[in-house]
């Protein structure tokens, strides 16, 4: 990767994590009739939230500020191996993909440790419902890579989220990974159909309800820390279906130069990340006892995406 493409990528990283979750706020807004607020609101309320000071409760622990800081940096340790332009990542080893599977996990694990620190029934109840989703969503995660990464003959995640010839197999294989990485998505950013992080009810709130007792410097980092998450799983879903992304192998990689990929792939970044505003603003939310199911949904979608690449390498 070119000194260029290093700075793209980082540019990217700072810029593009408050633009995905400002794209994906006005979007909700405009379908329930409201003005909005500005797209890049979510930086403006860190700046806002760095100035202030935190609270604790008498019952927390130095766990409580330590927390929100690994959700930081294991968002941050995510996006290095993730293709954030399209044009390979920043870091690459093989695999790399373990390595993204289980940085998610931690940060989750460190999320749910904050929660329950504060002696609160109200997130331990959130902090339990995290950890269910998370059994779900787990072997998607790890279908996926190894159908990718079989198909694509690499042991990188990168490399093997990029197209590598077009025939009716790789499409299939590409929109079986697509569909269960959004769901994993959806799961990970506590965005499933039956939660509303727009309200605090408690039988809909997840993620929301975990951070209720941070605040301050903490909750500026949690804020951080799950915008940089929703934008690299926004990047690897645009990666999945973007055929000019990856390490210019792809069947039209000659057709544009790598800056104006990177560009074709930051504009799919804020389209899907409108398309899931629409997904989260018209569709009525599903029962809790739904949710399971749903999930699920992931790990066949994934498991297809894989029996689909051993019946064309076989």
């Amino acid at each position: 990767m070119t000194a260029l493409l290093v700075v793209v990528q980082l540019a990217a990283l700072v810029v593009m994590p408050v633009v995905v979750v400002g794209v994906i706020n006005r979007v909700k807004a405009r379908w329930a009739g409201r003005r909005g607020a500005p797209i890049l609101q979510l930086a403006w309320d860190v700046r806002r939230l760095l100035a202030k000071r935190s609270v604790y409760s008498d019952v927390s622990t130095p766990i409580i500020r330590i927390a929100p800081l690994v959700v930081l940096i294991t968002a941050l340790g995510s996006a290095l191996i993730a293709p954030l332009t399209g044009a390979g990542a920043l870091v690459g080893f093989d695999l790399d993909f373990v390595w993204f599977a289980y940085v998610w996990g931690l940060g989750r694990v460190a999320l749910m440790l904050g929660a329950l620190d504060t002696g609160s029934s109200f997130e331990g109840m959130g902090a339990a419902r995290e950890a269910t989703f998370a059994v779900f969503v787990e072997p998607a995660l790890f279908l996926v890579a190894g159908a990718l990464c079989l198909d694509g003959g690499t042991l990188r995640f990168a490399e093997a989220l990029a197209w590598h010839g077009v025939d009716g197999g790789a499409i299939v294989v590409r929109v079986a990974c697509a569909a269960a990485m959004v769901v994993v998505l959806q799961a990970e950013l506590a965005r499933m159909p039956v939660d509303d992080p727009t309200t605090h009810l408690e039988l809909t709130m997840v993620h929301e309800v975990m951070i209720l007792d941070h605040g301050g410097r903490e909750l500026a980092a949690l804020h951080a820390g799950a915008a940089i998450k929703l934008y690299v799983a926004i990047a690897v879903i645009a990666t999945l279906i973007n055929p000019w992304a990856g390490p210019w192998t792809g069947p039209w990689a000659g057709a544009a130069t790598p800056l104006v990929a990177a560009a074709i792939h930051l504009g799919l970044c804020v389209a899907i990340a409108a398309a899931i505003g629409l997904f989260e603003a018209l569709p009525a939310r599903v029962r809790l006892r739904v949710v399971p199911t749903y999930l699920l949904s992931a790990t066949v979608a994934a498991a297809v995406a894989l029996l689909v690449v051993l019946w064309r390498t076989a």
